[in-house]
């Protein structure tokens, strides 16, 4: 049997900085509190708890210091714990401050925003509260009739479009493309992809990869918006495609004849579980 391994598959540079500084604070410290999950990773999650890492949802659980997860937060949330006096030991990603600060300027500039993603994951949900009053999230390209009509309404003939960080970069390219042609002449279009290199990067070496095998291996937690993305990349192109969390969740009755696997992980899945469950094939199949 062969193994094929995604040379991008595991932590992007925001995830393992974020762990990094996380796991350093806690050699220093105990009781820290982080709020919402670091990352989307049970296993990381796990064992930074096991660490003294104490996951709220609120700040006003928090005591005088607080992590904030590298998919950001919604920018009153730095106001309350500013007057709380509550210290911020900001992890966001980078990429995603950066999109915060792009949302804040062309607000600030009269635009409407069209932010494209996942209305209820964590990183939208920050990155909206920087987008100002006129501003519309959709993730699909029948959305965007709706989308139109919000955009109508306001007083501007601005729009920019704008994506979560780990959006599916082909539905990205797909749906601003719909909205374009949906405008006047006369309306003023900024398109800024802002999906991360790391994604695009590996959401192009999963498509690559998935096919040349016969089965593909998806390492990434439930709540991974990227890993779900990768996975359904590779099911487009491989029809035995699974996504799993850890080794105890491999399915290897149900792989042991595929001659060719492939194996990709999600941006916050550790390095660990990718070694775990290439050992657990090699040595159960091989």
């Amino acid at each position: 049997m062969e193994i094929v391994v995604g040379k991008t598959a595991g932590f992007c540079y925001g995830v393992k900085n974020a762990v990094t500084k996380t796991e350093k604070m806690l050699t220093e410290n105990e009781n820290i509190f982080c709020l919402g999950e670091l990352v989307h990773n049970g296993e990381v999650i796990k064992k930074l708890e096991k660490m003294g890492l104490k996951v709220i949802n609120d700040i006003e659980d928090a005591n005088d210091k607080v992590i904030i997860r590298a998919h950001g937060i919604p920018r009153e949330i730095y106001t309350k714990a500013k007057k709380r006096n509550i210290e911020i030991c900001d992890y966001t990603c980078p990429m995603v401050l950066k999109i915060h600060n792009i949302a804040e300027e062309y607000a600030q500039k009269g635009y409407f925003i069209f932010l494209i993603g996942k209305k209820e994951h964590p990183e939208i949900i920050g990155t909206f509260s920087f987008c100002g009053k006129n501003a519309y999230v959709l993730e699909k390209v029948d959305e965007i009739q709706e989308a139109m009509e919000n955009f109508n309404k306001s007083n501007t003939n601005k729009i920019l479009i704008i994506a979560q960080t780990t959006f599916n970069l082909e539905k990205f390219e797909i749906i601003a493309q719909a909205i374009k042609k949906e405008i006047n002449s006369n309306v003023e279009l900024e398109i800024k992809n802002t999906i991360c290199n790391a994604t695009k990067i590996r959401q192009e070496e999963t498509n690559q990869i998935s096919k040349e095998v016969q089965c593909m291996i998806i390492i990434g937690g439930k709540n991974s918006s990227n890993t779900q993305k990768l996975y359904d990349i590779a099911k487009k192109n491989c029809q035995n495609a699974f996504v799993v969390e850890n080794k105890e969740e491999l399915p290897i009755d149900r792989i042991k004849n595929f001659r060719k696997i492939g194996i990709m992980a999600g941006a916050s899945t550790p390095n660990e579980s990718i070694n775990d469950i290439i050992k657990l094939i090699e040595d159960k199949l091989c």
